[in-house]
């Protein structure tokens, strides 16, 4: 579509850049004012009403992308979520490994973008040792393992997809947004919050229309994306150190949109504040935390927006799988964390603050 247009001067890879600056900026806003996290939504101490926000966003999401798909803008039959052999053991190393690096870093890499552009330098750390680590896992010292662990698949021929399942893709879509819905009626937010977390839930299903069907050109092909943070902030990093020869993609553009929507939201709606380590143990935890998130995210194919927020409204079995292990690996290690410090030495009648979300 994106030919008809008539740009003589911008091509489709480069209007998909500030399509995904665009959407970003809007993400970055809305989810700095809601502190979108999928982590709070299953262990912060205001988990229902995070979970309220997260899976009223998942709603839309789900709703907007498959009625994009039964329009005909855009198809996920060629997308890597639907591969028949499906590698069950990367996506769930890989789902548990991130799962725990997000509740050591008190944070999915999203709402660490999205802190990042409010001052907080925990955060920033982390996003740049994710980069890294990822980065490493797709193309460098850890690819071997990506690959070792990618081989152990499992055929699952035509039911690559909860379509496949009796009542097709309209029954999921229906259950799944009203057990979505279910959750966010019963978190306590406000009308207003909801809407907010509508709104990014409405960006996941735009950006899939907007790179499949808007900026499709068959001389200038743009791969189909949506909203991720995992091989965005791996493209990001190996773009920044050689800008000279590649071109930003619509990562690069998304990530620093995010960034520059928290930045903007937290300076104008109040927020913004300097924060640093406390301690070299606290920076240890953290880098520990990013590193795990960082061959998590490759292995499972995708963070708690690329494969939770993006992925499951494609129905892929793929991504459905790695948000499920993502929660588990999370949960697990909440538990873990707590019940090693419940058995510590008596606590100080003082309460210690834990660092901000």
């Amino acid at each position: 579509m994106y030919e008809t247009f008539g740009f003589e001067n911008l091509t489709a890879p480069q209007a998909a850049v500030y399509f995904a600056l665009a959407i970003g900026v809007v993400f970055g806003v809305l989810a700095q004012v809601t502190k979108f996290c999928f982590r709070r939504a299953l262990v912060g101490e205001d988990r229902r009403a995070a979970a309220g926000v997260w899976f009223t966003a998942l709603a839309v999401a789900v709703v907007g992308t498959q009625a994009a798909v039964a329009a005909e803008l855009i198809t996920f039959a060629d997308h890597r979520f639907m591969i028949s052999d499906l590698p069950v053991l990367a996506i769930a190393v890989g789902g548990l490994l991130f799962g725990a690096g997000m509740v050591l870093t008190r944070g999915c890499i999203s709402r660490l973008t999205v802190l990042t552009g409010s001052g907080n330098l925990r955060a920033a750390v982390v996003v740049l040792i994710f980069a890294v680590v990822a980065h490493m896992t797709l193309k460098g010292l850890l690819a071997p393992v990506r690959t070792a662990l990618g081989s152990v698949t499992v055929d699952l021929g035509e039911n690559i997809s909860l379509a496949a399942l009796p009542g097709g893709a309209l029954l999921c879509t229906a259950v799944i947004a009203l057990a979505a819905l279910a959750i966010a009626y019963r978190s306590g937010n406000s009308i207003w919050m909801l809407g907010l977390a509508a709104a990014i839930g409405l960006l996941a299903p735009l950006a899939w229309v907007g790179t499949g069907y808007i900026l499709y050109d068959d001389f200038d092909p743009v791969a189909m994306e949506s909203l991720s943070f995992t091989s965005p902030a791996a493209d990001t990093l190996f773009w920044s150190i050689a800008s000279t020869s590649i071109s930003p993609g619509f990562g690069s553009g998304l990530l620093g949109g995010v960034i520059v929507g928290a930045l903007a939201a937290s300076l104008i709606f109040g927020g913004f504040t300097w924060q640093s380590f406390s301690s070299p143990r606290e920076m240890g935890r953290y880098a520990s935390g990013a590193v795990l998130m960082g061959v998590g995210g490759v292995l499972a194919g995708g963070c708690t927006l690329g494969a939770g927020l993006s992925g499951v409204p494609t129905l892929s079995v793929a991504a459905l799988l790695a948000i499920v292990m993502i929660a588990v690996g999370a949960k697990v290690t909440h538990a873990l964390l707590s019940q090693g410090a419940s058995s510590d030495s008596a606590p100080s009648p003082t309460r210690h603050p834990l660092p901000a979300e």
